[in-house]
């Protein structure tokens, strides 16, 4: 069953964030556009080059009005140790979610149950907290921040522009289509 319109469950956790801890709610997520961005675990290989990644185009989602999360299973604590020890996590200025439990991550329908931890899920979430995109990898396919930020903007552009949608590739700018009978079979 797909996950597209469905609203994000009510939750609190405890996230690593600019050199302190502070809780999260669903509250933070309305009115404002969101993406969480599940990964395994801290103190991995592939999962750090994602998070640095998501950290250099921090300041563009940001421009866009779009609040970045990452979201593992590993406590809170675990992620101030990791920010501490690596160069790569120390560029990060987004919220670092911990779900120890594994509640939001199953909500979300990534929680590995044998592993205890999360699949790769990336998810774009509009101002009413609902999911109007996600892709979920195998851990061991890394993610990409620019197309993520490509999948907000289409978003946020298709949420203000409901007559219109956005083709493959299609960045800020660019040429939209407008469905119609005098489209079918001409692209």
């Amino acid at each position: 069953m797909s996950l597209i319109g469905k609203e994000v469950n009510e939750f609190k956790a405890q996230a690593f964030h600019i050199g302190a801890f502070k809780e999260v709610t669903k509250a933070d997520l309305l009115g404002k556009w969101s993406v969480f961005v599940f990964y395994p675990a801290d103190f991995t290989f592939v999962c750090p080059t994602e998070l640095g990644d998501l950290a250099d185009h921090y300041a563009e989602f940001k421009s866009i009005g779009c609040e970045v999360y990452s979201v593992s299973t590993d406590s809170h604590f675990v992620h101030k140790a990791w920010h501490d020890a690596s160069d790569t996590i120390k560029k990060i200025e987004y919220p670092m979610i911990a779900d120890p439990t594994g509640k939001i991550t199953k909500d979300f329908d990534v929680y590995i149950e044998e592993d205890g931890m999360a699949l790769r899920g990336s998810f774009v979430i509009d101002p009413e907290a609902k999911i109007v995109s996600y892709e979920v990898n195998a851990n061991n396919i890394g993610r990409e921040a620019s197309e993520l930020l490509r999948k907000v903007q289409a978003a946020q552009f298709v949420a203000e522009h409901g007559d219109q949608v956005c083709p493959a590739k299609w960045k800020p700018g660019e040429k939209t289509l407008k469905p119609s009978l005098d489209l079918v079979g001409k692209i």
